[in-house]
């Protein structure tokens, strides 16, 4: 028993060790070393104009602009101007070419790789295309209406909070008979943009369009991302029926879309990415077609077509469209449309992962510090597992103290294997040792470890949230190694502490352990090893206690 749990602690070590090498070879720019893995994508956008096949109310694709595409207009001569909307958590580029959001700055993040830059989310440049944009589609193949190619004039009015709690933006473009007004609202402290559409028909004859609201992206993950801090990046929706889905942009660049629900009367559609999404929350109970395609290389497409009925001549009608763009604040999210906060990807053990961001969240509102929280809630754990532990650590010093007769059994039986075991488990049974005790508290604890490791990689909350001195933000790694180095201390007393291998080979490995953990740990995120380092002073501390009693019971015999 005791050499098979050492061959447990092999098996990490190695796999350990095949992460670490696949880590290196992505960061350095060449092909993960997984069979599974798909090929890094690189490539960058040609053109940085946005552009996109329009939805016809079919669903199909149709290049406006493009020769024979249907419902496609030549654009005339139009000079844009980009108007920026500041508020105190974002800043916003919107194009009146269309009354595209072509830029979003987050106020109150930094980003990752600069800490002197803030983040950005919505963006048109040479590396990539990642914009909201909205528009009309008509029934009628030819007729023209206005789109995200039609040129829009702004009304005047300010273009920042300043001590009012709302600003808007209002554009108006007429084409093909119709009026179409666009209506931004955008409020103090909120990632919520309130988008309302009127359509006014301003012709001599109904019209039925339909309005379709479209997030564009490449298919590239966020920049800085590696093996141990990467989450999901691509397109997400959610329907009363399906739920929560994920889709992939490889799935989409292979079959033009993805397999998903294509009709619903409720949901929504975003792109996610690590800490942060961007979701468009059409009108509740309203029918809608879902869509997914592939505009053009590297750029990628999910929207909403909602039917508006038909308009009679000097009538209107009005649609209120959400765009919420912002962290994933996952208190906040479910509070804003059913699903929403499934975009915080928790992984595989999200069952676990949940419970433990509210227990910590409920903490938190406490104590204010995450990284005090991180330590307060690891000393809960260690009381909840406290019972099993401890019977881990006395099966532990029950196979210290008897040591010297196992010894003295492998010297005995050392040609004949099996009378030694058998030998050795009637030892356990005269003792009362249970020889896979000292491995209980490690299992156990093993589906919280890595739980906790989603916790910190998927939360928003705790994104450059700081603890004391260098550790500056609990998502990244320690910048001066100072707790994998604390945490290969406490490695290496728990391991003097545990029951010496008869292998003096094994005994070797096992100090070598700790140290190439430590190593492993240089990448993971600063609040995780934190907590396994406070989760092993508590352990030794308890270790030394029970170990200690059973050395002076057996002494005093």
């Amino acid at each position: 028993m005791e050499i098979n749990k050492r061959t447990i602690l092999w098996i990490v070590f190695s796999v350990s060790l095949v992460v670490l090498w696949n880590d290196w070879m992505v960061s350095n720019g060449k092909q993960s070393i997984y069979p599974w893995a798909v090929p890094v994508k690189t490539a960058t956008v040609a053109n940085t104009a946005p552009t996109t096949g329009l939805p016809t109310a079919a669903g199909a694709a149709a290049v406006p602009g493009a020769p024979g595409a249907a419902g496609s207009t030549a654009p005339a001569p139009f000079k844009n101007e980009i108007i920026t909307i500041t508020t105190d958590v974002m800043k916003v580029d919107i194009d009146t070419m269309g009354g595209v959001i072509k830029r979003l700055e987050l106020l109150k993040f930094k980003d990752a790789n600069d800490k002197t830059r803030n983040q950005v989310l919505f963006d048109v440049n040479p590396k990539g295309v990642y914009v909201a944009q909205t528009g009309l589609v008509r029934n009628a193949p030819g007729d023209p209406v206005p789109t995200q190619f039609s040129g829009f004039v702004a009304k005047s009015g300010p273009r920042a909070l300043d001590s009012a709690n709302e600003v808007q933006l209002v554009l108006e473009a007429e084409q093909g008979g119709i009026k179409l007004t666009k209506t931004y609202v955008f409020k103090r402290g909120d990632y919520l943009i309130d988008m309302r559409h009127d359509i006014a028909n301003i012709g001599a004859t109904p019209v039925a369009p339909s309005l379709f609201v479209e997030l564009l992206h490449h298919g590239n993950k966020p920049e800085g991302e590696s093996y141990f801090n990467s989450s999901y990046t691509g397109p997400t929706m959610y329907t009363p029926n399906e739920h929560y889905k994920k889709l992939q942009f490889e799935t989409i660049e292979k079959k033009g879309t993805a397999d998903h629900a294509k009709q619903a009367d409720d949901g929504w559609v975003a792109i996610s990415q690590h800490y942060f999404v961007s979701a468009f929350l059409p009108p509740a109970k309203m029918p809608r077609e879902i869509y997914t395609k592939k505009v053009a290389t590297n750029l990628y497409a999910i929207g909403t077509l909602m039917p508006l009925g038909a308009i009679a001549p000097g009538a209107s009608v009005s649609n209120q469209v959400k765009l919420y763009s912002g962290p994933q604040d996952e208190n906040k999210l479910e509070k804003i449309a059913p699903g929403l906060e499934l975009v915080k990807d928790y992984g595989f053990l999200t069952i676990i992962a949940k419970p433990i961001f509210w227990v910590m969240d409920q903490i938190h509102k406490v104590l204010g510090n995450w990284g005090w929280t991180i330590i307060a809630f690891t000393i809960l754990i260690k009381l909840l597992f406290f019972p099993l532990s401890a019977a881990g650590y006395k099966s532990m010093a029950r196979i210290k103290v008897v040591t010297p007769k196992m010894q003295a059994i492998r010297e005995k039986y050392k040609g004949d294997p099996a009378k030694m075991n058998q030998a050795t488990m009637e030892l356990y049974k005269t003792e009362k040792i249970n020889p896979v005790g000292g491995c209980l508290p490690i299992v156990v604890q093993m589906p919280v470890f890595i739980a906790l490791y989603w916790v910190l990689q998927a939360s928003a909350e705790m994104r450059g949230a700081p603890w004391i001195g260098w550790i500056t933000d609990l998502t990244a790694p320690d910048p001066y190694f100072i707790l994998p180095v604390l945490y290969a201390i406490s490695m290496f007393i728990t391991t003097k502490l545990n029951p010496a291998p008869a292998d003096p080979m094994q005994a070797k490995m096992m100090l070598f352990m700790p140290l190439a953990f430590s190593v492993m740990f240089i990448f993971f995120p600063s609040g995780l090893v934190l907590y396994w380092v406070v989760n092993n002073i508590l352990s030794i501390a308890q270790q030394w206690v029970i170990t200690k009693k059973f050395e002076d019971a057996a002494a005093k015999k």
